[in-house]
């Protein structure tokens, strides 16, 4: 029978430090875990655990069974636990059910479980040799920068763990120190970090701007709801103009007032790999909308833009509809609960209208009341744009007249077209897709269905069968319909 060779693991030391060489634990004295210890004394202890698995695994040796394999990756999953509840013995917690559950899955959820900073380096250790979590929630945890230190020790040996979360631990400055002399030297396989909630401010902006201008391995980042007000929105433009790796930007919930948005959108004028940013919550006006209506002219890189609850009036949005006469990338603006009226929700479709190169296929401006007039001039830009969508609050005076949402459900005229020709539903929706696929963009999805002749089916009728098919993902899928006909 093939017995595994005794593992080896880059050893986990408990005064914060994870060095590579023979698998071992150490407790120092700051860690009053176990009262047999003198307080002049340092514990070590053997901890073997499962060697990290290489990106190329060797062939197969002919003798070598299924059997003998499924052994093996239960040696490594059973090795891996005894460590983790180890570690837990050593530093003094209890060891969570949770992980030890789901330590060999890809998506870990540790959210709200109370870890401290101690509980943190407890799975940072287990972590270390582990290749199969790629996804590791860690958001209201209290971890403090010891939990971070043990964390980026971690990093540093785990070429596996994708995505990271660990917002709300309020970190402040000094967390932000240590996080930031990572990314300045990350050689790990992390893209997405959220760091939303920390107490972050102008201090750690700048650490984490003068990191992020030379790391293009993160593409997506979380800063929401931290307090960067204007010196940061200069940093953070700073880096936008340097870095070309990062695609998703959170700064929702800040106080990037006026200055910090044009300082900002300095940055995003060069910028040429970000997609998606978030700036609602942040009360910069009609001047920080002039600003973004300059980078929506220059800029086609950024496909959606949440500028939600900024102050801005129609000034503003005749500003953000010069640009994007001009914008040949943007897919989807929302703009919900800001101070506009019917005359620029009609500036901005008309916009829209006049160039025939744009991609939009999302407006959210739910919050505003419009006309018929409205609608008739919206049916004209959909004509142009099929692919577009407005989500507006409704039709003044719609009451007194035909109400626009009481057509037969898209599903039921859907059902009978296939009846009618013997087809399934499931047949229709891949008709509508030139690689016969069962998923598609929504934007794809909506155009396609406007100009097919089978149906007779408006633009809300489409958008409520956008929501049965789901739009959670930018995609539809019509895969859980039924293939046989009806």
């Amino acid at each position: 029978r093939h017995v595994p060779p005794k593992p080896t693991l880059p050893s986990a030391c408990w005064d914060g430090r994870i060095t590579t060489g023979p698998p071992r634990i150490c407790l120092d004295e700051s860690d009053t875990v176990s009262a047999r210890q003198s307080s002049d004394e340092t514990l070590y202890c053997e901890a073997e655990a499962p060697m990290a698995v290489e990106k190329e695994k060797p062939a197969r040796e002919s003798s070598e069974t299924d059997l003998e394999i499924e052994d093996t990756e239960k040696f490594f999953t059973t090795r891996q636990r005894e460590l983790y509840l180890e570690a837990c013995r050593l530093v003094g917690v209890v060891p969570v059910s949770y992980f030890i559950r789901n330590m060999e899955e890809s998506y870990v959820n540790l959210n709200h479980h109370g870890l401290g900073p101690r509980g943190t380096k407890a799975i940072a250790i287990a972590l270390v040799s582990n290749t199969t979590v790629l996804t590791l929630e860690l958001a209201d945890n209290c971890i403090t920068e010891e939990g971070i230190l043990s964390l980026v020790e971690m990093l540093q040996e785990n070429y596996y763990l994708q995505e990271m979360n660990i917002s709300d631990n309020d970190l402040g400055l000094e967390g932000a120190r240590i996080l930031s002399e990572f990314l300045q030297n990350n050689t790990s396989s992390l893209f997405t970090l959220q760091l939303s909630g920390n107490n972050f401010k102008e201090e750690a902006a700048e650490l984490f701007c003068q990191a992020l201008s030379t790391n293009y391995r993160i593409k997506s980042l979380d800063l929401s709801h931290n307090q960067f007000s204007d010196k940061a929105g200069e940093y953070l433009g700073q880096m936008l103009a340097l870095n070309v790796g990062l695609q998703s930007l959170d700064l929702s919930w800040n106080h990037l007032y006026i200055q910090g948005v044009v300082a900002l959108c300095s940055g995003l004028r060069a910028n040429v790999s970000l997609k998606k940013l978030d700036l609602s919550m942040n009360s910069f006006g009609n001047e920080g909308a002039a600003a973004l209506g300059e980078v929506l002219r220059l800029n086609n890189s950024l496909a959606y833009l949440d500028l939600s609850s900024n102050n801005i009036n129609n000034e503003g949005l005749s500003k953000i509809s010069k640009g994007l006469e001009l914008n040949e990338s943007l897919k989807v603006l929302k703009l919900y609960l800001n101070p506009l009226s019917m005359d620029g929700a009609v500036l901005l479709i008309l916009s829209i209208k006049r160039n025939p190169k744009s991609k939009m296929e999302d407006i959210d401006i739910s919050n505003v009341l419009v006309s018929e007039q409205f609608v008739k001039i919206l049916d004209g830009v959909c004509a142009v744009h099929p692919q577009l969508d407005v989500m507006y609050k409704a039709v003044q005076g719609l009451s007194n007249k035909k109400n626009l949402f009481t057509w037969t459900s898209p599903v039921k005229l859907i059902q009978s077209y296939a009846d009618q020709h013997k087809i399934s539903v499931l047949d229709f929706f891949r008709s509508l897709n030139p690689s016969g696929e069962t998923t598609m963009p929504v934007g794809e999805f909506r155009k396609a269905m406007i100009q097919q002749n089978k149906v007779p089916i408006n633009r809300y009728q489409v958008r409520e069968l956008i929501k049965k098919l789901g739009e959670k993902t930018d995609m539809v899928d019509f895969s859980f319909l039924k293939m046989t006909k009806a």
